[in-house]
């Protein structure tokens, strides 16, 4: 709620082991350029209370596209159409549940895992002027913030 300021605690929508790929290319966006580029008679009138709700319910891999709402993906888009142009391949990739940009760019994240992970870094990591983190998801227990998987 609010800005961003006002936390409400809920239990984890992701699952863990639930993978996920962020491709960054090499492009500088600053977020003041996205901001002056923001149409705010374009901005998601999603309610995100509904929208947290959707997720919890849903959870984050079988929650509907339309609950992933980013209102500075299209004004960074705007600034940099290559950054669109990435996220309209990395859509079409085999095994990506949802693909958005996160925040103000011009990191995109990938939820899922590629149908054929080889020639997907082959394709986005082999690129210059591209990175791909893969990662999963990771839950901790309430009260624990670290364990070290050597000790379990």
């Amino acid at each position: 709620r609010g800005r961003g300021e006002v936390m409400t605690p809920v239990a984890p929508p992701i699952p863990s082991g639930a993978r996920l790929s962020i491709v960054k290319p090499d492009l500088g966006l600053s977020t003041p350029r996205v901001f002056a580029a923001l149409d705010y008679d374009r901005l998601s009138e999603e309610d995100p209370e509904g929208l947290r709700d959707a997720f919890l319910r849903e959870g984050v891999v079988d929650a509907p596209d339309g609950c992933y709402v980013n209102d500075l993906e299209q004004p960074a888009f705007d600034c940099l159409p290559q950054l669109k142009a990435l996220k309209e391949e990395l859509l079409e990739v085999e095994g990506f549940d949802h693909v958005m940009m996160s925040g103000s760019g011009t990191s995109i994240f990938c939820i899922g895992e590629p149908a054929d992970a080889e020639a997907f870094m082959k394709e986005f990591d082999g690129r210059d002027g591209v990175s791909v983190f893969n990662s999963e998801f990771i839950n901790r227990e309430e009260g624990c913030w670290f364990v070290d998987p050597e000790e379990n």
